[in-house]
Parts: C-alpha cells; structure tokens; sequence
C-alpha cells in the first residue's frame, strides 16, 4: 500500500445558491475547524476576483478569520495573486497574521491574476506585473528579512519574521522559478492537469538548496468528492462540474445545486473538457477515493496532497472531508 503523506485543504470560499457570502464565510471557519480536528495538516484560501461564487477575495483577511477561530492547522493562501499587489503590503499583511498567529502562517504566491482582464486592470497594478513576478518574489523575500540598521523602509510588521513562501503554479514555469530559489512548489492539479508531471520533473531535477529548503518538496492539489456511495459522490460533484461549465460559458455565478445527470445540461464537447479538466479528481465512495489517490501519489511522488471540495451542502462537504480523513489515516 502506498505510504500517505500530509493531507491539507484548499478552500475556495464557494457561496453555494440560496446562501450569501457572510454564510460562506463562516462556512470556510466551521470546515477549518472540522479539518483541524480530523488531522489534516494546512488549510490553504484562494485569491479570486468578479467571481460571485468565490468569498475568499480578501483573502488575508479570511485567512485571519479562520486563523483566529482555530488552533493548531496551518493557515495560509493557495494563493495570493502576487501580480495583484506591491509586495510591500503583502509583507506587511502576512507579518501582522505571522505576529497573531506565529508559526501557523503559510504565504503561497501566484502568477495569474485570479481573475479576467477588465477586472486585473481595475485592481490598479502596472500592466506588466506578470511579467516582473520572478523580482516581485525576490523583493518579497527581502521585506522579510531582518532590516539593515540604515534601511529607509522596512516592513513592519514583516521584517524579520519567518513565514513559509510557495511558488503556486499550473504550468512548469512556476516549478522552474520555485526551483531555482530553492522554494516548495505547489501544482493546481484541480483545475489545470496537463503540465503536472512534467512541472514536478522539472523542479525535482534544478532544485538548488536553499536556506528555506535543503529538498524539494512538492504539493499537489487535486478535486475530492467523496461520499457513502460512488452514485451520491457523482451526484455532488455536479456542482463543480456545472461551476466549470458556467465560468467556460463567461457566466460565473453562485455553485449550484447538484443535478442528477450533467450530460443532460452539457454538450458533448463540454464534457469531455470536464473529464480532461477533472481527470485527477478522486469522486466517489471511500474505496474509490482510496484507490485514486493511491494512483495519483504512485504517479507523482508528491510530499503532500491538498484537496479541494466544491460541494453545495455544508454538511455533505464535512463528510467528504471526514471520508478523506479516514483514507489518510
């Protein structure tokens, strides 16, 4: 049997039809304290803007809510969108969270905006951002460095502290750039497969020790919809699937409600993307989410996996969770 390595959440903050986003928000503080108490070991929120089904947009400050009403998981960003904002700030952001919750604090950086292009140019960062990411990440890692004592400008809080960077990533340019800094690399499995195995040869072979990290350490996020039965698991993760369909067709909305068959709401062509898309999901009762991801670690050798559960019911995504729980244990 395959040996299981740490198991994290990643959270998207999903605002289900028929609730709001304060709801959808305590939702993301009741699952993290039912993800503390199964055992898992971090609980990652993402950064996504103009999407009316995600709540996490600020996400620091979420990451301060649920840091706050937990105690021992690991709470940090899968991820902030660092083309989004002056790393200075972010800095300053993640020391506040590090000095109210040390050692418990993850910073997860990403490329992409998070979002589309008429709303990346209405977050007012230069139209070149992405490309200065690589700089941008070098200048993050100074802000948290111990000031000079001539230094003009210091982030504070931030200076000094020690909070975990991740270089986030869906292609293998994130996995060379987490590799040459010697940083952990985390792929985004759950939505954009192609490039997984040739983003996790790419960073294990130029890794460069750091003093981060003496090894690369590799996490991989994929989908999870575990349920009693593979019929009930099939049924909820309709609502992912119908989430994917809706952002493809340019209308992003709330995650609705699971239907009894998607091939009746989508055509042939869309769900074969679903199926390429969701190819690494695990769906289905424990014995087949076992089995999937016991294939996904032969496959990827990964030192950590993370899962992301876009469930409608609150309460059938705890019990997801509580399936998973007892595959990794």
């Amino acid at each position: 049997m395959t040996a299981y390595p740490p198991f994290s959440v990643l959270d998207l903050a999903p605002v289900p039809y028929g609730t709001n986003v304060g709801q959808a928000l305590h939702n993301s503080l009741d699952l993290a304290r039912h993800a503390e108490s199964l055992g898992f070991h971090r609980y990652w929120l993402a950064e996504h803007h103009n999407m009316p089904g995600i709540a996490s947009a600020a996400t620091a400050v979420v990451i301060g809510h649920v840091a706050g009403g937990t105690k021992t998981i690991r709470v940090g960003s899968g991820g902030v969108m660092l083309p989004n904002h002056a790393p200075l700030m972010v800095a300053e952001q993640f020391g506040t969270l590090n000095a109210l919750y040390p050692g418990r604090i993850d910073l997860g950086l990403g490329r992409a905006p998070g979002t589309d292009q008429a709303t990346m140019r209405a977050l007012r960062r230069y139209a070149g951002a992405v490309d200065s990411f690589a700089q941008d990440v070098v200048e993050l890692r100074h802000w948290f460095q111990p000031a000079a004592p001539d230094q003009n400008v210091r982030a504070v809080p931030g200076e000094g502290q020690d909070v975990p960077i991740w270089i986030l990533g869906s292609s293998t340019w994130g996995a060379q750039l987490a590799a040459a800094l010697g940083l952990p690399y985390a792929f985004a499995a759950h939505f954009a497969p192609d490039a997984l195995l040739d983003a996790l040869l790419l960073y294990r072979r130029h890794f460069k020790p750091s003093e981060t990290l003496a090894k690369p350490y590799a996490m991989v996020c994929i989908g999870v919809c575990a349920a009693d039965t593979d019929a009930e698991a099939t049924r909820l993760a309709t609502s992912t699937q119908q989430q994917f369909l809706a952002l493809r067709r340019g209308r992003p909305g709330l995650l609705p409600p699971p239907v009894e068959d998607i091939r009746e709401h989508a055509s042939p062509a869309e769900l074969a993307g679903l199926d390429h898309t969701l190819q690494y999901a695990a769906i289905g009762s424990p014995g087949t989410v076992q089995r999937k991801i016991e294939r996904i670690l032969e496959l990827t050798g990964a030192d950590e996996l993370m899962a992301a559960s876009q469930i409608h019911d609150h309460g059938a995504r705890k019990r997801s969770y509580e399936i998973l729980a007892d595959v990794m244990k």
